[in-house]
């Protein structure tokens, strides 16, 4: 697993959300139960970092995140919709992987690293695809623990 973010398998999920606003939710409530935080607290960052500009990275992905207080490191959350929805992206497709990222309120390269190492993971289309097509949560886990440790090593 990359070493610049936490992800538990936990934190991997196959969800339905019909909008922008609902996968924020859905994805604040994973945070939430997979990390022992306060999913409403970890809503209120998403959304204000939504307003600096959509995290709607394209080709599919979102990578919504935030700096919160009240964390120790990096850790990430995987949602895979059962249909695409819009979240506003550059390239105005809708989205299908949605990547979360939160760190502590004063990491500053720390956040930007790990942010760049999903980034870089998600545009490997092999890995995209294979996301996408992945039939549950554990296969996902799977591949995206594979596809790291590929990657680092």
């Amino acid at each position: 697993m990359d070493p610049l973010y936490l992800l538990k398998p936990d934190s991997v999920a196959i969800v339905d959300a019909a909008d922008k606003q609902a996968i924020l939710d859905r994805l604040s409530g994973l945070f939430a139960r997979s990390y022992d935080l306060d999913a409403g607290l970890v809503l209120e960052y998403l959304e204000e970092r939504e307003k600096l500009g959509s995290t709607g990275f394209g080709r599919g992905v979102a990578i919504p995140h935030a700096r919160i207080p009240g964390i120790q490191r990096p850790v990430a959350a995987l949602l895979k919709l059962n249909q695409p929805a819009q979240f506003n992206a550059a390239d105005g497709l809708p989205v299908e992987l949605v990547f979360g990222l939160l760190s502590p309120e004063n990491s500053g390269a720390a956040h930007l690293h790990a942010l760049a190492a999903i980034s870089r993971l998600l545009r490997d289309e092999a890995v995209r695809d294979a996301l996408a097509d992945a039939p549950s949560e554990e296969a996902m886990y799977g591949l995206l623990t594979n596809a790291t440790d590929r990657d680092v090593a």
